[in-house]
């Protein structure tokens, strides 16, 4: 999911993946800019599945790291 600079939502990328792995993420990742995405990301959230952050560093040069603890029970980060 991206967003413009205005906050219009937009789905960027859709794919099967293994279980959140690294590999999964960095194939999509490459894909969408291969697809024409011309900025990297400027902020990234996740729910701690460490495949994605571990394919974002090699994808993007520059990126802002937030993750989403707590969500899967309701908690909120402290």
């Amino acid at each position: 999911m991206g967003a413009t600079a205005d906050g219009h939502k937009e789905l960027i990328a859709l794919a099967d993946g293994y279980r959140g792995s690294e590999q999964s993420w960095l194939t999509l990742l490459v894909d969408v800019k291969g697809r024409g995405l011309k900025l990297d990301p400027q902020l990234a959230t996740g729910d701690g599945a460490l495949g994605f952050w571990k394919a974002l560093s090699p994808s993007v040069t520059h990126h802002q790291r937030t993750a989403l603890l707590g969500s899967q029970d309701g908690q909120r980060p402290g």
